[in-house]
């Protein structure tokens, strides 16, 4: 494995449906205008209730992707 230099973002990806789902639409936006991602970390994981049931999924990512060589 070479020695990388990475550039972190912060995202918030959301879904109706699951945490997991909601991890996969922010790297899946985030893929579209960044390149060279490589790593993600789930930061915060919040969501809302509605009539005593989990209505939303927030999950607030840092996604690591590495600079590319000048």
């Amino acid at each position: 494995m070479s020695d990388n230099v990475y550039k972190v973002v912060e995202v918030v990806g959301s879904s109706s449906d699951s945490i997991e789902d909601a991890v996969n639409k922010g790297i899946a936006r985030a893929s579209k205008t960044l390149k060279n991602l490589r790593w993600f970390e789930v930061v915060e994981t919040r969501g809302h209730i509605e009539g005593g049931r989990v209505a939303h999924y927030q999950v607030r990512l840092q996604i690591g992707f590495t600079l590319d060589d000048v």
